[in-house]
């Protein structure tokens, strides 16, 4: 038995004599001392954590060369093979992560809303409780920076561009018909409800590699990839009425919502400043189901429209007015898959179909057309440190226009083009550290319509200045075949070209966001003709150019006004284009100066309702008079529209809501249109376009039905 304790006895003092300290000290990049890392080494249960000094020690038995790891929050792991027996007071450096909260982002150009967005400008609900925007993704984005309002069109106008310079995606791949047809001084909207969406990224500017055929803007809108809960919502309007349903299961869900639409009652209240025929109606419906899987998700979305109006159109060259009836479908199905392919691959691929089919009756004959269109996308990423992700992928985009006019006297013009468009790019984003990151890349297209191989390069860069402000900058070159009006009757032109610089200062702190970003765009291969309209007998080139330049400013504030939340958008631009029939450079008839746009929401709980108002002012716009010599010298007055709405809540799920666009009744002019000959004193006349109605009224009950009871559609107001 003594044999024994002895033994015992020696085996513990040899446990203890065999036990090794290992100490040191860790700090950053700076030499600041890092309190509360975790130390110890790898496969044991050996370690410690660092005091505020940044000092640790701990004993270990282990013996030889060890792995030793250092983790601490905001921090890389840190991994180094130490000999246990010499690893005393020794100083480890642990480098800042790139991939936390508070990194740099690179914002230059770009306005993201969203729950997936890190700094979100907006957020999903500002879409549609914004008021004015009557549930329009185009009109509340028109009251950001860099927009202009052009009343009597209704689509995106980006920093001195046409709408047509702005493309729409879908989960990343191209909606070829954004918008809803219209005739001329007839404003169109937007063809997607904001009910699906759940993130959105609107970029003015040097936007990535990944997307091309757009030379000022692109607007990513992206569906919700999972749905919470089962409900039905239920919209009755003066104007029409919607449903809305979604339905979930284990792995799938789907959700489907679809209104008609009818302004006949509108317009017998509201003043019209045109002769309807038959007033605007349409109807429409959207669905989109998911599937997930393990590692990855699929989502098929698709969306139709069928709308109709006739109206009366006058001209002052005209002494009858020219009637136009115009029935419009659409359809549009877009399929998509993501997922991980393992050791930090991930694969995006997806297709999307659309059909545009336009018959438009007039006084002299028909016009009908269509267009069919594919784009087949796929994308890879890799993640090959914490520092460096590769991005690459291709495009192809397929599209085939068909168009004829049949005259009265039965005579008919057939016409159109079919275009196959082959890109492919590549991009690096490169963390130097949390305050500096870097995108680079590039992007190459090649259009067997027009014959031709296009480069593209991109640049963006951003630098954080402090814990709540940074800097970014943004070069790309960007190209876009000519629009449909000219490659319908030309097959040899080329892309239409621009070069965009954007300086950005963001600052986003405690619910406060303020932006200030300065662009300068550089124009070439503009498309150039010298008929009073484009035809088929027009003979075009890409002579043209121009440029923008501006100041865009923006501050949100969610904080200082307590169940109040607002911001102001400000922008400044001067642009001169030499396009189309121009005689010379000038400033284009759909830009205004400068404008201003004021939005602000209160929630008033002992009212339970929402009160929101949108005061939208932009200078006089040019037109051209021909009483004088300058082209395109005279501005018509300024533009101003002040929007209220009222959202009531009879219940949690039951919500009354009014709105009224131009309360003030602002006789809003947006350009003349002038006599082709002189009258009788050398003058000639004129005749306001305005507004096909001064103001908007509308009301509307909305029902949601769900098992909590707690759901509403003031997301969707």
């Amino acid at each position: 038995m003594k044999i024994f304790y002895f033994f015992l006895f020696f085996c513990c003092s040899f446990i203890t004599f065999a036990q090794t300290e290992i100490s040191g000290t860790v700090v950053d990049q700076k030499n600041k001392p890092l309190a509360g890392a975790n130390i110890y080494i790898d496969g044991t249960y050996d370690g410690g954590t660092s005091d505020e000094n940044g000092k640790f020690h701990f004993t270990t038995t282990e013996t030889g060369s060890k792995n030793l790891v250092i983790t601490m929050i905001t921090y890389e792991s840190f991994n180094e093979i130490i000999d246990v027996a010499n690893c005393k007071d020794k100083t480890f450096i642990l480098r800042e992560s790139v991939n936390t909260l508070d990194a740099v982002i690179i914002t230059a150009g770009t306005f993201d809303a969203g729950e997936k967005a890190r700094v979100s400008v907006l957020k999903p609900l500002d879409i549609v409780t914004t008021a004015g925007s009557n549930a329009n993704i185009i009109a509340a984005l028109q009251t950001l920076p860099g927009t202009q309002t052009v009343g009597e069109d209704g689509r995106l106008f980006v920093r001195g561009g046409e709408a047509d310079e702005t493309q729409t995606f879908v989960d990343g791949i191209r909606v070829a018909q954004p918008y809803g047809a219209t005739t001329g001084n007839v404003p169109t909207r937007g063809r997607f409800s904001p009910f699906l969406f759940s993130g959105m990224s609107f970029s003015t500017g040097g936007y990535s590699a990944e997307y091309g055929e757009a030379l000022s803007s692109v607007l990513l809108l992206n569906t919700t990839d999972e749905a919470t809960e089962e409900k039905t919502d239920v919209s009755l309007m003066t104007v029409g009425l919607g449903l809305a349903n979604t339905q979930k299961w284990k792995n799938n869900s789907i959700t489907f919502n679809t209104a008609y639409i009818d302004l006949a009652p509108y317009q017998k209240l509201i003043p019209q400043n045109v002769s309807w025929n038959k007033p605007f109606h349409s109807l429409s419906g959207e669905t989109v189901y998911r599937h997930s899987f393990s590692n990855g998700i699929f989502k098929l979305y698709a969306a139709f429209d069928a709308s109709a109006f006739d109206i009366n159109q006058e001209s002052i060259n005209s002494p009858t007015p020219t009637r136009v009836d115009l029935s419009n479908n659409n359809f549009y199905l877009n399929a998509s898959y993501k997922t991980n392919l393992g050791n930090q691959w991930k694969l995006f691929t997806g297709m999307a179909y659309g059909y545009g089919e336009n018959k438009i009756d007039i006084s002299t004959g028909r016009v009908f057309n269509v267009e069919n269109s594919n784009h087949i996308k796929a994308r890879i990423n890799k993640s090959l440190t914490d520092k460096i992700k590769i991005t690459f992928g291709g495009d192809y985009f397929i599209t085939k226009f068909d168009e004829y006019f049949k005259s009265t006297d039965a005579s008919r013009f057939d016409y159109g083009y079919d275009a196959n468009i082959a890109a492919a790019y590549a991009e690096t984003d490169i963390f130097f550290s949390r305050k500096l990151a870097m995108k680079v890349g590039a992007r190459i297209s090649n259009n067997d319509y027009l014959k031709e191989t296009v480069f593209t390069p991109r640049l963006s860069m951003g630098y954080k200045v402090s814990k709540s402000g940074q800097f970014s900058l943004a070069y790309g070159m960007f190209s876009q075949a000519p629009r449909q009006e000219y490659l319908k009757f030309a097959d040899y032109l080329s892309s239409e070209k621009a070069n965009h610089y954007i300086l950005n200062y963001q600052y986003n702190k405690d619910r406060q966001t303020f932006r200030a970003e300065i662009y300068f765009k550089e124009y070439a291969n503009l498309v150039k003709y010298d008929d009073a309209n484009a035809n088929f007998a027009t003979v075009y080139n890409n002579k043209g150019q121009g440029y923008a330049k501006g100041i865009d400013i923006f501050w949100r504030d969610n904080k200082s006004i307590k169940n109040f939340e607002y911001w102001i958008s400000y922008s400044f631009i001067d642009t001169e284009r030499d396009y189309k029939n121009y005689p010379t450079q000038a400033t284009p008839s759909f830009v205004a100066n400068q404008s201003l746009s004021v939005v602000g929401k209160w929630w008033i709980d002992k009212l339970k309702s929402q009160v929101s108002f949108t005061n939208s002012f932009a200078t006089g716009r040019p037109y051209n008079n021909p009483n004088e010599s300058t082209f395109l010298g005279s501005k018509t007055k300024g533009y101003n529209n002040l929007s209220l709405s009222w959202a009531y809540l009879i219940s949690q799920q039951k919500i009354l809501y009014f709105s009224a666009s131009n309360v003030l009744s602002t006789q809003n002019v947006f350009g003349y249109e002038y006599a082709n000959t002189p009258n009788a004193n050398g003058m000639y006349d004129r005749r306001a376009i305005r507004p096909t109605a001064d103001q908007f009224f509308f009301v509307g009950f909305f029902w949601t039905i769900s098992e909590n009871k707690k759901d509403n559609q003031l997301n969707n107001l």
